[in-house]
């Protein structure tokens, strides 16, 4: 800032530091409610929400581990039933428990071998229906 020498330029610079005191103040108001705005619970689910979505890799987690759920208590439904039996109860929760983390353990592997399948049983299909 150069050196003020009479009234006048006195008088300018305290108008001109009021007027960008305004537009400061007008600055950080806007900053203010943005941020008041970003932590709002709605806003924090949604862009959370939308950061999930847009990463592959969490999409294909939670699609490995629905499946794997669902699996296992397809397998449970399928051992226990709907028995009163105490005994096939505790087992099906148990093999329920077991295929669920050999799914969600071995999930690649058994993606690998469920497309490798796939590809072999329509390659016959095709091969005799060139027949």
């Amino acid at each position: 800032m150069e050196k003020i020498t009479s009234v006048a330029e006195l008088k300018n610079a305290i108008q001109l530091l009021e007027e960008e005191q305004v537009v400061k103040q007008q600055m950080l108001k806007e900053q203010f409610y943005l941020t008041y705005d970003s932590f709002k619970p709605t806003k924090i689910l949604s862009n959370t929400l939308k950061e999930m979505i847009a990463s592959p890799h969490m999409v294909e987690n939670i699609i490995d581990t629905s499946v794997s759920l669902a699996t296992g208590f397809l397998a449970k439904r399928v051992i226990a039933g709907a028995s009163d039996n105490i005994l096939r109860r505790i087992m099906g929760s148990v093999i329920q428990f077991a295929v669920t983390n050999l799914l969600s353990r071995n999930a690649d592997e058994i993606k690998s071998f469920g497309k490798l399948a796939f590809q072999h049983i329509f390659s016959k299909k095709a091969k005799s229906e060139k027949i």
